[in-house]
């Protein structure tokens, strides 16, 4: 995006707006809802800030006076709350232990909006150093930014008429070109292929071949997630291969590894066989890697951070405050003494709601204090930290692929590593009623970290969109701040509606539920398990120690690349999530990356040939090339509300399909043809795009 399709500091639209807010909740409530369903039944979320753009585009056009600015408030406002539904993965746990019969309105709204908000104040000092400055790509902020730029075409030109008096023609403005035929046709396709996968269920959504190589097992996977393949074109072809690295060490190296050593039950097929050894065992390698990942990268930005902090606290001196009213519209953060004023009352509602949670818990009688001030610190502290990791992650792979999970899994085991050596000067788990004490309140800390980590791991994206389009960056926060409150009143409903239809693996509210129709829960299942294995010495360290001597040994490697090689790179963290994503979601993504540099190498052969520079041949594909994986996102994630609003009101995993159990092969086959069609198609769409012409 060109500086010209940006709304000048010079002019002051309406952004913050009563009917923004209240079309945002709206919005937030249908997202949230979803996000929440989906993540149970099947553990992974869809980021709302794409769809959220789009449906509020559609709203706010029936008024005159809207503007791109206003349309990106409100996708601010309903994508912090739609992420923050990230915090099913570990919240149920603590009705699986029995530690809740269901979900306390109060306290599910206490850890979910002090934790979200909390997320908010973290990354505003990270702002300018990680968004303005970086050139991490943001695949779903940058796609937001253009849709909210095609959708609202001439909209930097609504300014108010005194902004625009007695200025120069060729100084006012320009509307934006138009390009939402690209964003339609990929939505169109996108949301076509999502509707027969999962509504009429004649397509499949992924294929494996399972070939073995004596006791060893492989895989190849393929997802036909088009969606996928539109955020593996923004990510770029560095962020694939390195993703591509994590698959074929899980499929490749350690399944096959362990599948050979190990033994299979009798009457199972290989498929359940591995997967079962990739789920209980690989996946500790792939938290590991991103554990190390995850230090690394703070340890590589922390000069930055602290730089970014250092500001934030410099504007607490006259000559900060002055420097602040003088900074120009759109780099305006909310002010520090703001900032430090809501983090002193988040703390607080923090404190009051562990209170709230050991109150009732009689081993914790009399050592309360000391918990609350210890699970407190904690989840201040290591939120603070993962902060600036999570913005990271979703700078380099989108809000949605960024594993979110993986960090609740490295913040579940320090706190109950933490909290073991504090039980042994104080003896709180001398008792099973202790120990099942301790088990909930790790879980319960690590329910305000994901919290934190979420929002983290969404604001930088949706100031990324904001700083493209020319908003205002406090009124994005104030935004933030928002979503984060209304999205904590959702969940808890949700899940207490959820819970009491479905129950979750391993807890049903009622006698004679059908525990095939509950919902999995995976996420949740597993950080119980870890909590659980820490506490009673029973969890296997091997796997997760041998993460994190490969995330060194990447490490090592993506320095040497670093210093000997202009382009190839290894970011650790994107192999991490490869060997911890499920690999038919990592392997589209790649496809889309593959897809990506085979596009570039293409506009480079145009170039040659034509005689004409890189730059004016690259930039109308590339301009098309976003438009288009934008689309993709776009369509699949509004038919992905649609089937999870169906589903939750028919109570019927597959109520549209026409296609039996017995259809299954063949629609995955099917699917597999309609993805390759699909991408040809990309292809040759992206690159018909030629630069003007002198």
């Amino acid at each position: 995006m060109s500086a010209f399709d940006r709304v000048p500091d010079s002019i002051t639209l309406p952004e913050l707006t009563v009917r923004g807010v209240i079309i945002g909740a709206l919005i937030t409530v249908v997202f949230t809802a979803s996000n929440v369903f989906l993540g149970l039944k099947v553990g992974l979320t869809f980021s709302s800030a794409i769809p959220a753009a789009v449906i509020s585009m559609s709203v706010l056009r029936l008024f005159n006076n809207a503007n791109i600015l206003e349309n990106n408030m409100v996708q601010t406002q309903a994508s912090a709350a739609g992420t923050l539904s990230a915090i099913i993965f570990i919240l149920p746990a603590l009705v699986m232990m029995g530690h809740w019969q269901g979900f306390p309105f109060w306290q599910t709204l206490g850890i979910c909006a002090a934790g979200g908000m909390l997320g908010v104040m973290f990354t505003i000092p990270l702002r300018h150093i990680m968004v303005v400055q970086s050139d991490l790509p943001y695949p779903e902020g940058v796609a937001a930014a253009e849709i909210l730029r095609v959708g609202s075409s001439g909209a930097p030109a609504q300014a108010d008429a005194s902004a625009d008096a007695g200025r120069p023609a060729a100084e006012k403005p320009a509307a934006a070109p138009t390009g939402m035929a690209d964003i339609l046709s990929g939505a169109g396709v996108a949301a076509a292929v999502s509707f027969a996968v999962n509504g009429l269920r004649v397509l499949g959504d992924s294929v494996s071949m399972w070939p073995t190589l004596g006791a060893a097992v492989f895989r190849l996977p393929m997802g036909f997630s088009l969606a996928l393949m539109g955020a593996g074109y923004l990510i770029g072809i560095v962020a694939g291969l390195a993703m591509l690295t994590g698959l074929v060490i899980a499929w490749g190296i350690a399944v096959p590894v362990l599948t050979a050593t190990g033994t299979m039950a009798a009457g199972q097929s290989v498929a359940d066989y591995a997967t079962g050894i990739w789920s209980s065992q690989v996946r500790f390698i792939g938290a590991g890697v991103i554990g190390v990942g995850a230090i690394w990268t703070l340890a590589t930005l922390f000069v930055p951070m602290m730089r970014g902090i250092r500001t934030s606290f410099a504007a607490f001196t006259a000559a900060g405050r002055l420097a602040q009213a003088d900074a120009p519209r759109t780099q305006q953060d909310l002010p520090a003494r703001w900032i430090s004023l809501v983090t002193l009352v988040l703390v607080a509602i923090l404190v009051a709601t562990f209170m709230a949670f050991l109150r009732p818990t009689p081993a914790a009688q009399g050592h309360v204090g000391m918990l609350v001030a210890y699970s407190v610190a904690f989840a201040f502290i290591f939120g603070f930290l993962v902060a600036a990791a999570c913005g990271y992650m979703a700078g380099l792979v989108g809000s949605s692929t960024s594993p979110i999970s993986g960090v609740g899994i490295v913040a579940i085991v320090l706190v109950s590593l933490l909290m073991l050596a504090l039980e042994s000067a104080n003896g709180i788990l001398a008792t099973p009623d202790g120990t099942r004490m301790a088990i909930g309140l790790a879980i319960f800390t690590t329910s305000a970290v994901v919290a934190v980590a979420s929002i983290s791991n969404d604001n930088l994206q949706d100031l990324k969109t904001g700083w493209l389009v020319g908003a205002t960056p406090w009124r994005q926060q104030v935004a933030l701040l928002i979503g984060c409150v209304v999205g904590a009143a959702v969940i808890s409903p949700v899940l207490e509606l959820l819970y009491n239809a479905y129950g979750f693996a391993g807890a049903l509210p009622r006698p004679g539920m059908d525990p095939d129709a509950a919902l999995s829960a995976p996420q949740a299942t597993l950080m119980l398990a870890i909590a659980q294995g820490i506490f009673t010495h029973q969890l296997n360290w091997l796997m997760i120690l041998i993460g994190m001597a490969t995330g060194v040994g990447l490490i090592l490697v993506d320095q040497v690349l670093r210093r000997t090689c202009k382009v190839a790179r290894m970011p650790v963290l994107a192999v991490g999530i490869g060997i911890y994503l499920p690999p038919t979601v990592s392997a589209p993504l790649v496809v889309g990356a593959v897809l990506a540099w085979c596009i570039q190498r293409a506009v480079q052969a145009r170039a040659r040939r034509t005689g004409l520079p890189y730059e004016a041949c690259a930039e109308p594909v590339n301009r098309r090339g976003t438009l288009l994986a934008s689309g993709l996102i776009v369509g699949e994630s509004l038919v992905g509300v649609l089937m999870a609003a169906i589903i939750g009101a028919t109570g019927e995993e597959a109520p549209l399909a026409i296609a039996g159990p017995g259809f299954a092969t063949a629609a995955s086959w099917l699917g597999l043809a309609v993805f390759a069609l699909a991408a040809g198609l990309f292809y040759r769409r992206a690159l018909a795009a030629r630069p003007a012409r002198p």
